[in-house]
Protein backbone atom coordinates (compact mmCIF):
# COMPACT_ATOMS: atom_id res chain seq x y z
CA UNK A 1 0.00 0.00 0.00
CA UNK A 2 2.52 2.19 -0.89
CA UNK A 3 5.37 3.33 -3.41
CA UNK A 4 7.34 5.84 -4.94
CA UNK A 5 6.61 8.78 -8.07
CA UNK A 6 8.82 9.09 -10.69
CA UNK A 7 10.73 12.16 -11.93
CA UNK A 8 9.04 14.38 -9.69
CA UNK A 9 5.47 13.94 -11.16
CA UNK A 10 2.46 12.05 -9.64
CA UNK A 11 1.76 8.40 -10.97
CA UNK A 12 -0.87 6.21 -10.83
CA UNK A 13 -1.10 2.48 -10.54
CA UNK A 14 -4.38 0.85 -11.67
CA UNK A 15 -5.28 -2.93 -11.69
CA UNK A 16 -8.49 -4.23 -13.18
CA UNK A 17 -11.06 -7.25 -11.91
CA UNK A 18 -9.89 -10.88 -11.61
CA UNK A 19 -11.38 -13.59 -9.71
CA UNK A 20 -9.12 -12.93 -7.08
CA UNK A 21 -8.74 -9.26 -6.66
CA UNK A 22 -11.03 -6.42 -7.09
CA UNK A 23 -10.57 -3.39 -8.79
CA UNK A 24 -7.81 -0.91 -6.48
CA UNK A 25 -5.99 2.02 -7.26
CA UNK A 26 -2.74 3.72 -6.18
CA UNK A 27 -1.69 7.41 -6.42
CA UNK A 28 1.97 8.68 -5.54
CA UNK A 29 2.67 12.21 -4.94
CA UNK A 30 6.80 13.06 -4.38
CA UNK A 31 7.35 15.06 -1.18
CA UNK A 32 8.95 18.67 -1.89
CA UNK A 33 11.04 21.69 -0.11
CA UNK A 34 11.22 21.22 3.52
CA UNK A 35 9.80 17.47 3.77
CA UNK A 36 12.06 16.30 0.32
CA UNK A 37 14.78 15.53 3.56
CA UNK A 38 12.22 13.19 5.47
CA UNK A 39 9.74 11.83 3.24
CA UNK A 40 9.92 10.00 0.07
CA UNK A 41 6.73 10.63 -1.36
CA UNK A 42 2.64 10.24 -0.09
CA UNK A 43 0.04 8.13 -1.49
CA UNK A 44 -3.95 7.34 -1.88
CA UNK A 45 -5.12 3.62 -2.07
CA UNK A 46 -8.54 2.70 -2.64
CA UNK A 47 -10.21 -0.75 -3.10
CA UNK A 48 -13.47 -1.56 -3.14
CA UNK A 49 -13.24 -5.16 -1.94
CA UNK A 50 -15.65 -6.46 0.53
CA UNK A 51 -12.34 -8.00 2.49
CA UNK A 52 -8.63 -7.07 1.00
CA UNK A 53 -5.44 -9.81 1.98
CA UNK A 54 -2.36 -8.39 1.63
CA UNK A 55 1.84 -9.15 1.87
CA UNK A 56 4.04 -6.09 3.21
CA UNK A 57 7.58 -6.73 2.63
CA UNK A 58 10.05 -4.90 4.62
CA UNK A 59 10.16 -1.61 4.57
CA UNK A 60 11.63 1.41 6.10
CA UNK A 61 9.00 3.66 8.05
CA UNK A 62 4.98 4.40 7.13
CA UNK A 63 2.37 6.29 8.02
CA UNK A 64 -0.99 5.00 7.30
CA UNK A 65 -4.30 6.72 7.87
CA UNK A 66 -7.01 4.51 7.69
CA UNK A 67 -9.42 6.81 6.33
CA UNK A 68 -12.37 3.58 5.46
CA UNK A 69 -12.09 0.33 6.56
CA UNK A 70 -9.63 -1.49 9.26
CA UNK A 71 -8.32 -5.01 10.08
CA UNK A 72 -5.76 -6.87 11.66
CA UNK A 73 -1.55 -7.21 10.64
CA UNK A 74 -0.02 -10.64 11.15
CA UNK A 75 3.25 -10.25 11.91
CA UNK A 76 6.52 -13.16 11.35
CA UNK A 77 6.02 -14.33 14.81
CA UNK A 78 2.45 -15.12 14.44
CA UNK A 79 1.53 -12.32 17.10
CA UNK A 80 -1.71 -10.47 15.52
CA UNK A 81 -2.56 -6.39 16.02
CA UNK A 82 -5.33 -4.14 14.95
CA UNK A 83 -5.23 -1.30 12.96
CA UNK A 84 -5.65 2.22 14.54
CA UNK A 85 -7.01 4.94 12.96
CA UNK A 86 -3.24 6.58 12.16
CA UNK A 87 -1.09 3.34 12.26
CA UNK A 88 2.75 4.09 11.76
CA UNK A 89 5.38 1.04 11.10
CA UNK A 90 8.38 0.95 11.33
CA UNK A 91 11.91 -1.15 9.03
CA UNK A 92 10.61 -4.66 10.08
CA UNK A 93 12.18 -8.00 10.75
CA UNK A 94 10.71 -10.31 7.37
CA UNK A 95 7.51 -10.15 5.42
CA UNK A 96 3.77 -9.29 7.16
CA UNK A 97 0.62 -10.11 6.18
CA UNK A 98 -2.59 -7.91 6.57
CA UNK A 99 -6.75 -8.90 6.45
CA UNK A 100 -8.49 -5.59 5.95
CA UNK A 101 -12.60 -5.01 6.01
CA UNK A 102 -13.33 -3.11 2.60
CA UNK A 103 -14.06 -0.95 1.26
CA UNK A 104 -10.38 0.46 2.06
CA UNK A 105 -9.34 4.09 1.99
CA UNK A 106 -5.49 4.86 2.95
CA UNK A 107 -3.63 7.98 2.99
CA UNK A 108 0.20 7.41 3.83
CA UNK A 109 3.37 8.48 3.76
CA UNK A 110 6.63 6.88 2.70
CA UNK A 111 9.72 8.13 5.02
CA UNK A 112 13.31 8.26 4.59
CA UNK A 113 16.21 7.09 7.14
CA UNK A 114 16.05 10.61 8.27
CA UNK A 115 12.27 11.64 8.58
CA UNK A 116 12.06 8.35 10.96
CA UNK A 117 14.05 10.48 13.53
CA UNK A 118 12.90 13.73 13.13
CA UNK A 119 8.87 12.46 12.59
CA UNK A 120 8.38 9.71 14.95
CA UNK A 121 11.60 9.84 17.11
CA UNK A 122 11.33 6.38 18.23
CA UNK A 123 14.37 3.87 17.77
CA UNK A 124 13.37 1.69 14.69
CA UNK A 125 14.36 -1.94 16.77
CA UNK A 126 12.42 -1.00 19.58
CA UNK A 127 9.07 -0.48 17.59
CA UNK A 128 9.96 -3.34 14.63
CA UNK A 129 7.32 -5.70 14.05
CA UNK A 130 4.58 -3.93 15.55
CA UNK A 131 2.10 -1.05 15.06
CA UNK A 132 2.45 2.53 16.61
CA UNK A 133 -0.74 4.03 17.39
CA UNK A 134 0.50 7.93 16.35
CA UNK A 135 -1.86 9.79 18.83
CA UNK A 136 0.71 8.54 21.50
CA UNK A 137 3.45 10.57 19.56
CA UNK A 138 0.90 13.27 18.38
CA UNK A 139 -1.78 13.50 20.50
CA UNK A 140 -5.53 14.93 19.60
CA UNK A 141 -3.70 16.26 16.47
CA UNK A 142 -2.83 13.69 14.38
CA UNK A 143 -7.29 12.53 15.20
CA UNK A 144 -8.48 15.73 14.47
CA UNK A 145 -6.02 15.73 11.03
CA UNK A 146 -7.77 12.28 10.47
CA UNK A 147 -11.27 13.50 10.56
CA UNK A 148 -10.51 16.25 7.99
CA UNK A 149 -8.90 13.53 5.66
CA UNK A 150 -11.77 11.57 5.50
CA UNK A 151 -13.85 14.56 3.70
CA UNK A 152 -11.62 14.78 1.29
CA UNK A 153 -11.32 13.30 -2.25
CA UNK A 154 -7.68 13.93 -3.41
CA UNK A 155 -4.26 12.72 -2.98
CA UNK A 156 -3.85 16.58 -3.81
CA UNK A 157 -5.44 17.99 -1.04
CA UNK A 158 -4.60 15.28 1.57
CA UNK A 159 -1.12 16.30 1.19
CA UNK A 160 -1.68 20.06 1.76
CA UNK A 161 -3.55 18.97 4.85
CA UNK A 162 -0.63 17.49 6.44
CA UNK A 163 1.98 19.91 5.41
CA UNK A 164 1.57 22.21 8.35
CA UNK A 165 1.48 19.06 10.99
CA UNK A 166 4.80 17.90 9.68
CA UNK A 167 6.37 21.27 9.01
CA UNK A 168 5.36 22.10 13.13
CA UNK A 169 6.86 18.85 14.00
CA UNK A 170 10.60 19.75 12.38
CA UNK A 171 10.32 23.23 14.13
CA UNK A 172 9.63 21.47 17.42
CA UNK A 173 12.13 18.85 16.39
CA UNK A 174 16.20 19.05 17.50
CA UNK A 175 18.00 18.77 13.82
CA UNK A 176 19.13 15.34 13.00
CA UNK A 177 22.85 15.44 13.60
CA UNK A 178 25.04 15.07 10.20
CA UNK A 179 27.31 12.15 11.38
CA UNK A 180 23.70 10.13 11.02
CA UNK A 181 23.48 12.05 7.30
CA UNK A 182 26.49 11.18 6.10
CA UNK A 183 26.11 7.27 7.81
CA UNK A 184 22.35 6.93 6.01
CA UNK A 185 24.30 8.42 2.90
CA UNK A 186 27.25 5.80 3.18
CA UNK A 187 24.67 2.88 4.34
CA UNK A 188 22.47 3.33 1.13
CA UNK A 189 25.86 3.75 -1.17
CA UNK A 190 27.24 0.32 0.05
CA UNK A 191 23.81 -1.24 -0.38
CA UNK A 192 23.62 -0.45 -4.00
CA UNK A 193 27.12 -2.04 -4.34
CA UNK A 194 26.06 -5.25 -5.38
CA UNK A 195 27.09 -7.89 -2.79
CA UNK A 196 29.41 -6.15 -0.20
CA UNK A 197 30.35 -7.24 2.83
CA UNK A 198 30.34 -5.84 5.89
CA UNK A 199 34.09 -4.86 6.71
CA UNK A 200 33.52 -2.64 3.46
CA UNK A 201 30.99 -0.73 5.40
CA UNK A 202 32.80 -0.21 8.39
CA UNK A 203 35.94 0.61 6.43
CA UNK A 204 33.78 3.50 4.74
CA UNK A 205 32.35 4.83 7.62
CA UNK A 206 35.69 4.69 9.71
CA UNK A 207 37.23 6.90 6.62
CA UNK A 208 34.70 9.44 6.25
CA UNK A 209 33.42 9.41 9.76
CA UNK A 210 35.48 8.31 12.05
CA UNK A 211 33.00 5.68 13.75
CA UNK A 212 33.73 2.43 14.97
CA UNK A 213 32.29 -0.71 14.11
CA UNK A 214 29.97 -0.59 17.68
CA UNK A 215 28.52 2.94 16.82
CA UNK A 216 27.32 1.52 13.36
CA UNK A 217 25.83 -1.15 15.03
CA UNK A 218 23.94 1.13 17.04
CA UNK A 219 22.92 3.22 14.42
CA UNK A 220 21.65 0.09 12.25
CA UNK A 221 19.33 -0.83 14.46
CA UNK A 222 18.05 2.61 15.34
CA UNK A 223 17.25 3.47 11.60
CA UNK A 224 16.72 -0.02 10.55
CA UNK A 225 15.57 -2.46 13.11
CA UNK A 226 18.83 -4.86 12.86
CA UNK A 227 22.90 -5.00 12.41
CA UNK A 228 24.59 -4.70 9.57
CA UNK A 229 24.52 -8.04 8.52
CA UNK A 230 20.52 -8.26 8.91
CA UNK A 231 20.23 -5.32 6.68
CA UNK A 232 22.66 -6.95 4.60
CA UNK A 233 20.12 -9.35 4.05
CA UNK A 234 17.35 -7.38 3.35
CA UNK A 235 18.47 -5.58 0.50
CA UNK A 236 20.19 -8.62 -1.55
CA UNK A 237 16.48 -10.03 -1.08
CA UNK A 238 14.70 -7.14 -2.02
CA UNK A 239 17.38 -6.72 -5.11
CA UNK A 240 16.74 -10.37 -5.89
CA UNK A 241 13.06 -10.40 -5.77
CA UNK A 242 13.09 -7.13 -8.06
CA UNK A 243 14.78 -8.74 -10.58
CA UNK A 244 12.86 -12.23 -10.59
CA UNK A 245 9.65 -9.84 -10.74
CA UNK A 246 10.87 -8.34 -13.60
CA UNK A 247 11.83 -11.45 -15.71
CA UNK A 248 15.43 -12.27 -14.38
CA UNK A 249 16.03 -15.71 -14.17
CA UNK A 250 17.08 -17.37 -10.90
CA UNK A 251 20.83 -18.29 -12.58
CA UNK A 252 20.71 -14.23 -13.36
CA UNK A 253 20.19 -13.01 -9.46
CA UNK A 254 22.00 -16.37 -8.00
CA UNK A 255 25.33 -14.77 -7.47
CA UNK A 256 25.09 -13.49 -3.98
CA UNK A 257 23.33 -16.46 -2.43
CA UNK A 258 25.06 -19.85 -1.34
CA UNK A 259 22.47 -21.84 -3.63
CA UNK A 260 19.03 -22.09 -4.80
CA UNK A 261 17.18 -22.57 -0.90
CA UNK A 262 19.17 -19.80 0.24
CA UNK A 263 17.89 -17.83 -2.30
CA UNK A 264 14.42 -19.01 -2.78
CA UNK A 265 14.28 -18.50 1.52
CA UNK A 266 15.30 -14.95 1.68
CA UNK A 267 13.26 -14.06 -0.67
CA UNK A 268 10.15 -15.47 1.24
CA UNK A 269 11.30 -14.51 4.44
CA UNK A 270 11.11 -11.01 3.44
CA UNK A 271 8.93 -10.16 1.11
CA UNK A 272 6.27 -13.62 1.43
CA UNK A 273 6.79 -14.15 -2.58
CA UNK A 274 8.41 -17.69 -4.39
CA UNK A 275 10.73 -17.02 -7.22
CA UNK A 276 7.44 -18.55 -8.82
CA UNK A 277 4.57 -16.39 -7.31
CA UNK A 278 6.77 -12.90 -8.30
CA UNK A 279 6.13 -14.00 -12.05
CA UNK A 280 3.07 -15.66 -11.92
CA UNK A 281 0.84 -14.85 -8.84
CA UNK A 282 2.34 -11.69 -7.11
CA UNK A 283 0.05 -9.95 -4.43
CA UNK A 284 -0.63 -6.75 -6.55
CA UNK A 285 0.30 -4.13 -4.65
CA UNK A 286 3.23 -5.69 -3.46
CA UNK A 287 3.71 -5.89 -7.26
CA UNK A 288 3.44 -1.67 -7.90
CA UNK A 289 6.62 -1.76 -5.06
CA UNK A 290 8.67 -4.00 -7.59
CA UNK A 291 7.98 -2.56 -10.79
CA UNK A 292 10.50 0.47 -10.55
CA UNK A 293 14.62 0.16 -9.76
CA UNK A 294 13.75 3.47 -8.12
CA UNK A 295 11.73 2.08 -5.64
CA UNK A 296 14.36 0.47 -3.84
CA UNK A 297 13.60 0.31 0.28
CA UNK A 298 16.82 2.41 0.84
CA UNK A 299 15.44 5.40 -0.86
CA UNK A 300 18.00 8.60 -1.43
CA UNK A 301 19.32 10.12 1.63
CA UNK A 302 18.94 14.07 1.56
CA UNK A 303 19.31 16.06 -1.81
CA UNK A 304 22.73 17.98 -1.20
CA UNK A 305 20.61 21.29 -2.27
CA UNK A 306 18.83 20.49 0.48
CA UNK A 307 20.06 22.52 3.37
CA UNK A 308 18.78 20.77 6.57
CA UNK A 309 20.22 24.19 8.75
CA UNK A 310 17.42 25.53 7.44
CA UNK A 311 15.37 24.12 9.06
Amino acid sequence: MHGAAEGGRTSVAERAPSPINRPFSIRFQPSSGRLLPHIESFYLYKNSAPEITGVERVDLGQWRFMLEGAGTVTFPDGREEQTMPVVINGPGTAHWTYRIRGPFHCFGISLRGIGWRALVGLPADRVADTLVDAETIYGQDILDLHARLREMETLEEMVAAIEPLLIRRLDATRRVPRPHVAFLRIVREWAAAGDPTIEALYAAMAAETGMGQRQVQRLCKEYFAGPPNHLRRKFRAIGAAMRIYQGASLDEVMGPFADQSHLINEIKHFTGQTPGSLRDGIDPVLAVTLENEKFHFLPDVIPETVDLDGR
